[in-house]
């Protein structure tokens, strides 16, 4: 009996450390949740002080607290930590906010982030400034870019879409307002397109005019003509496309001066020079250009195809240098972007302030997107593995970047959600002659009433 109750007791700390193992390869979300949570924050809270002092984060006391220990205990005087605040779980880790010490800056925090993770015993620590003199720290259990789950908050807004995850466990917002052009790099199978997918789909349910710029004959775009205002499917069809473009751009800076010129006594509110503080039944509404494969708009064979070349290329430099106050935005994506492409290439680059640089087949193609910008992304980028679809690096002109990764959309489901929004599709009258045509939806056969029976002889 005893050999049957010592044989049980191992065989159920076999299987419960088994079935954590497993637990936390297989799902990392209920690890994380029912083991993981509990045993890192008994390890921040026994181990706080000590980690704090080894991380060098600690600074000597105040004179009056000094003063007060040895009045009133006898104990050594110790330098003292960053006061930390209540500590938040969340789904994927912990949220701490840190009080620092005169003399500290949260660059010391994020210095030591490696070594916090290290003794905490999480996934990663990140570090955000929240106002002066506090900062949160960000701990996260398990990599949650493996299998991507946006987050249930994850709401944007008017031209405001949550596109993607961030390795910290928050949602990557593209926002137009903020980041009117984006370039999007990306080599083959690298999940660009799911990227664009999930772009479109979220732009589907607001009212913006989508228009798209597709030289694979439209296999990329033309699922979600049901959305979209205006598709060319080839050069030919985009240089005359863009000119259209451009002329809608103008007059809608002839709509923002003739606002300007109102009266003098006016209010400086009603004074504008965007469309942005047009009211709202005066304001059209925003265009938002997606092009994919943007290289096949530079590539020439003859020089009538270099002289269309030039005037395409042109008129995106336009578009990107003055689109912004009249509602216009570019997505520019592409497997490789440079100078090597042609005249206005560099140029037009510049002006594209989001980058986005998913896998890649050679380092020079990561320093186009990153290199201009946050030049220690680059090696980031280039560490991407095939076997992770979908995950990029994201960068800005601050400087700042973070590892992303879009959720999985199916081709189908998304063509479906622009289909269900078409009739979101703001009317502009321009584009009209460039609407993509829409086969109407095949009705299943309905069955016979009643079954044939053969005539008996």
């Amino acid at each position: 009996m005893n050999d049957l109750t010592t044989v049980a007791e191992v065989g159920g700390a076999l299987a419960a450390i088994g079935g954590a193992a497993y637990a936390r390869h297989a799902h990392p979300a209920a690890y994380w949740s029912t083991i993981g949570l509990p045993v890192s924050v008994a390890r921040l809270l026994a181990s706080y002080s000590s980690t704090m002092d080894a991380c060098g984060l600690t600074v000597e006391p105040s004179r009056w607290r000094a003063l007060a220990l040895k009045a009133t205990t006898r104990r050594e005087i110790r330098p003292v930590p960053p006061r930390r605040g209540l500590i938040r779980p969340t789904s994927t880790g912990l949220r701490i906010r840190l009080r620092l010490a005169p003399g500290q800056e949260p660059a010391d925090v994020a210095a030591s982030a490696e070594r916090l993770r290290h003794a905490w015993g999480v996934h990663a620590v990140y570090v955000r400034d929240i106002k002066p003199g506090v900062v949160e720290l960000r701990l996260v259990g398990f990599n949650v870019l493996r299998n991507v789950r946006m987050p249930r908050r994850a709401r944007g807004g008017f031209l405001r879409v949550p596109v993607a995850l961030r390795e910290d466990a928050t949602a990557f917002l593209r926002d137009y307002r903020a980041v009117p052009h984006e370039l999007v790099l990306g080599a083959t199978l690298s999940g660009k397109s799911m990227y664009l997918r999930n772009l479109l789909t979220g732009l589907a349910a607001q009212p913006v005019v989508l228009v798209g710029i597709d030289c694979k004959r439209g296999v990329e775009l033309a699922p979600f003509a049901p959305r979209l205002s205006a598709l060319a499917t080839d050069p030919t069809q985009a240089a005359e496309l863009l000119p259209v473009l451009v002329k809608e751009m103008e007059d809608r800076y002839d709509l923002i001066k003739a606002r300007q010129g109102i009266a003098p006594g006016a209010p400086e509110e009603l004074i504008t020079s965007d469309i942005w503080g047009l009211p709202e039944h005066e304001r059209p509404a925003p265009i938002v250009l997606f092009i994919d494969e943007v290289a096949e708009l530079f590539l020439v064979a003859t020089r009538k195809e270099e002289e269309r070349r030039d005037e395409m290329v042109t008129q995106l430099i336009r578009l990107a240098q003055l689109g912004r106050a009249a509602g216009i935005y570019l997505e520019v994506c592409g497997q490789r972007f440079g100078a090597e492409l042609g005249k206005g290439a560099t140029m037009l680059r510049a002006q594209l302030t989001g980058r986005v640089c998913h896998r890649v087949n050679d380092e020079a193609s990561a320093k186009m997107a990153l290199g201009d910008i946050a030049p220690e992304s680059v090696y980031a980028a280039c560490a991407i593995a095939a076997e992770l679809p979908g995950l990029a690096v994201m960068g800005d002109t601050s400087g700042g970047w973070s590892r992303i990764r879009t959720p999985y959309l199916s081709l189908a489901d998304a063509a479906a959600k622009c289909r269900e929004r078409a009739h979101l599709t703001p009317h502009v009258p321009a584009l009209s002659t460039f609407r993509p045509y829409v086969p109407p939806v095949p009705l299943d056969a309905p069955g016979p009433v009643t079954v044939a029976l053969p005539v008996a002889e």
